[in-house]
């Protein structure tokens, strides 16, 4: 690992060179036989049986183990890791809700030979990464070793018609890291090389892993055809809206002329949102909201006191689209304060799967409830192309080591963070990989808006790196 080190950040330090002797130092390489990586155990996966979901605890299920270098397959890609982040996938992972994700690898597994390397006792979890090509298989032309690039967690087929209009669609669609193994919480990782998009050059390593998933996740929620095709001047109910998803949806509609009405559970996230450009916001515990009345009965008082309060926001108006993800909790209340005609975009439930709601209020004023997940490759590089241009920009609090990704995820489980919290793999500090320092500092105001960076950690490591 330390020869992949230094030759990565002789490639940072670098202000010129020929790009093929890059690609062929890299190439060159000797690749490891194993690497850290944070996993979850099958022989594990009853661990928390009979608890609460909040009571079940990812520190204890996620562990950092040395795990062999995967086989490298036709049109795939091994990555050098330096950083990843924690999304809810990885808290669903860790706590083996709704499901163990070793049925899913167990799955895959049958698919081919080839897949069969995914069915393994241990799950290498994430679907993030920011990191370096390390080597391509059969059939890769668009990308070399040396490469700088981020990753999208797309991990498709696409043997079956039905996905090539929509590779969401495709029968095979999985998410990677989490429907398949070898992820990116770990030095190494395994990825398709339609996974790949270019590193923004004005971030560094952890600062570029952090948007991938929740980034594309809002773009085709918000954004695309796909989704709620926001407009100019639509006004948009966002949950969460400081958080690892809902704080790039509040950048989406404020940098497309729409008015964000922001929900959150604090002053201080409140204050987040006002940061970002945010006029309208809704602190839910300060003006006690309590959507159900008791765990079987909502309270469709409370809607209608929200809908009063968006539009003593808005100068009158009804939202036009809700940014919906808490499921459960909130989805009665979403479905009635849409406006007549209005979206309901729903991408998650991290509430609660069985949504309730008042089917009168969907189907007499003709709203639409739409679901949306993730994003096919062309939404993710859009949505990516806009990191790279520093019109959208990461929205990382706090940024732990590998060795602290269970207290990352409980963090996260917990509610504890804002906006997305990142995990250094092989980058051994924060703030390296950094090519274009002009535009950072353009924006450098918006990169920090989420986090303090008064002081660079320094990340321990048993590797001498």
């Amino acid at each position: 690992m330390k020869e992949i080190l230094d030759a990565i950040q002789s490639q940072t330090d670098s202000k010129g060179g020929s790009a093929a002797g890059t690609a062929a130092d890299f190439a060159a390489l000797p690749l490891p036989e194993s690497y850290r990586a944070v996993t979850v155990h099958k022989d594990e996966t009853e661990m928390f049986a009979g608890l609460a979901t909040r009571d079940k605890d990812p520190r204890t299920s996620l562990h950092v183990d040395e795990v062999p270098v995967p086989e490298l397959g036709p049109g795939e890609a091994l990555v050098a890791v330096m950083a990843s982040s924690v999304n809810y996938n990885s808290v669903w992972t860790s706590i083996f809700e709704p499901m163990s994700t070793f049925g899913f690898l167990e799955r895959y597994g049958k698919l081919s030979e080839l897949t069969r390397r995914h069915d393994l006792p241990y799950h290498v979890i994430g679907s993030d990464l920011a990191g370096v090509v390390l080597r391509t298989g059969p059939g890769v032309n668009a990308w070399r070793p040396g490469d700088e690039v981020v990753a999208h967690c797309l991990s498709v087929e696409l043997e079956s018609s039905d996905g090539h209009n929509d590779t969401m669609l495709d029968p095979e669609q999985r998410i990677w890291g989490f429907e398949t193994n070898f992820g990116g919480l770990a030095e190494i990782a395994l990825v398709k090389s339609n996974q790949l998009m270019p590193k923004p050059r004005h971030l560094s390593w952890e600062e570029a892993a952090a948007p991938g998933l929740v980034n594309s996740t809002a773009y085709r929620q918000l954004v695309s055809r796909n989704g709620a095709g926001m407009k100019q001047g639509d006004n948009v109910l966002i949950w969460g809206a400081s958080g690892g998803l809902g704080s790039y949806a509040t950048q989406f509609a404020l940098a497309g002329g729409a008015n964000p009405i922001c929900v959150v559970s604090s002053p201080e996230k409140a204050e987040i949102c006002r940061r970002m450009g945010a006029d309208a916001v809704i602190d839910r515990n300060a003006e006690g909201y309590r959507f159900w009345k008791d765990e079987h009965t909502q309270d469709p008082k409370e809607w209608k006191r929200l809908g009063k309060r968006i539009r003593e926001l808005t100068g009158g108006e009804d939202v036009d689209i809700v940014f919906e993800h808490p499921g459960r909790e909130t989805f009665g209340a979403s479905v009635y304060v849409t406006r007549k005609g209005g979206t309901i975009v729903t991408c998650a439930s991290t509430s609660g799967y069985n949504h309730e709601y008042d089917n009168r209020y969907l189907w007499m004023s003709l709203k639409r409830i739409i679901g949306s997940h993730f994003a096919n490759y062309r939404e993710a590089w859009e949505a990516n192309r806009l990191i790279a241009k520093g019109r959208i920009h990461p929205t990382l609090s706090k940024v732990y080591s590998l060795d602290e990704t269970g207290q990352a995820a409980y963090d996260v489980h917990r509610n504890l963070h804002q906006g997305k919290v990142g995990v250094l793999a092989l980058a051994p500090r924060e703030g390296l990989g950094v090519r274009d320092r002009e535009l950072r500092e353009q924006h450098i105001d918006a990169i920090n808006l989420f986090r303090d960076t008064s002081a660079e950690r320094t990340v321990p490591s048993r590797r001498n790196v």
